[in-house]
């Protein structure tokens, strides 16, 4: 979506452009030639008070490139997009947008950039065409580029004879692909995208992904957040971050390596919850988890995975239904990685 809301009844977001009354900010001011990075970090930092909600970060983002941002909640992935979009300023470090100080020049960046949310950020009490004629006068789009935009985009979402429609009765997934196209409609060369498939179904988060992937090859560059691990393993790279520092970064296969020594067994049980507790208790067993609708164990290096695990099982009453080896998905890693941290922190550990 655009950067920028006007008056909604949830709860409001940072503007993230300029004049929420729809006129046209300022033309940006001419770029510095284009680095090879889409968006360079080093040691960015924010605090609140006493609370550091990113520390000390570092990483580029290559221009063309998917890249998953991803963590738990509270990590920092939302502040880092906020400093990022020149929202708010950083407490220390530099962070450069498209070749732009996202401190000295952050309007320029939020003139040249796209963002979307999970929240869309559209306006319910007007129409589709509305929507896309409020984004397009902010951006400051000429008819004639509005109307190539507008076909583009009514295509893109399947929304071809719903232009007077409201807004407020399309189905969640006809909604997300409006708001992507409110957020691309000025062609920007870089699209944050928060969390943007929360809440939508299976069917529609495949079709959005598909636009995404649309967009990547058209030479736009994604920073994307999520907590849904099949679209992490879609990025071309991803980094973690955990209570405000990054801990790994890498492409999705390389990342994969972090386990593999480990071995991951999938459990079917007749009590998920009993078995989580009995096995998590063992100290021969590294890790058991919730993996989508399925559990998972990792034991570690042992060879007696299966036999330990049964006997855990049998001691707190309950029975393997079936085991067996799996390949360790991101999933697996990020579980992994908030146990190492987590562990990491805890003194004496």
């Amino acid at each position: 979506m655009p950067l920028f809301r006007r008056h909604r009844t949830d709860e409001p977001e940072p503007e993230m452009a300029p004049d929420a009354s729809g006129t046209p900010a300022p033309a940006p001011t001419e770029p510095p030639p284009a680095p090879a990075a889409a968006v360079h970090v080093r040691g960015l930092t924010k605090r609140f008070g006493h609370f550091t909600a990113v520390d000390n970060i570092d990483l580029d983002v290559r221009r063309g490139e998917i890249f998953g941002f991803l963590g738990p909640n509270g990590s920092g992935k939302t502040t880092t997009i906020r400093m990022l979009c020149g929202v708010i300023a950083p407490t220390d470090g530099e962070a450069t947008v498209l070749g732009f100080d996202a401190v000295g020049q952050a309007e320029d960046i939020r003139r040249s950039i796209g963002y979307m949310s999970q929240r869309f950020s559209l306006f319910e009490d007007l129409t589709v065409e509305e929507n896309l004629k409020f984004y397009a006068g902010v951006y400051g789009i000429a008819d004639e580029r509005y109307e190539q935009r507008r076909a583009y985009i009514l295509e893109m979402a399947g929304l071809q004879g719903r232009e007077g429609e409201l807004t407020a009765n399309l189905s969640v997934g006809w909604k997300q692909r409006l708001a992507l196209g409110c957020a691309t409609i000025h062609e920007p060369e870089l699209l944050f995208l928060d969390e943007p498939t929360s809440g939508v179904d299976p069917t529609a988060r495949k079709r959005f992904w598909e636009l995404l992937y649309d967009l990547a090859e058209s030479g736009i560059t994604l920073f994307v957040t999520t907590h849904y691990m099949d679209e992490a393993a879609r990025c071309s790279r991803v980094a973690f971050i955990y209570e405000g520092s990054i801990v790994t970064e890498g492409t999705p296969d390389t990342l994969r390596t972090t386990l593999v020594n480990d071995t991951i067994f999938e459990v079917t049980t007749g009590d998920v919850d009993a078995a989580i507790e009995a096995l998590t208790a063992s100290p021969a067993i590294a890790e058991a988890y919730l993996s989508g609708a399925a559990l998972h164990v990792n034991v570690g290096t042992r060879i007696d995975g299966p036999e330990v695990i049964a006997s855990t099982l049998t001691t707190a009453g309950l029975e393997a239904l079936s085991t067996r080896v799996v390949t360790p998905t991101l999933e697996d890693v990020f579980v992994h990685l908030v146990n190492r941290e987590r562990a990491s922190s805890v003194p004496g550990q």
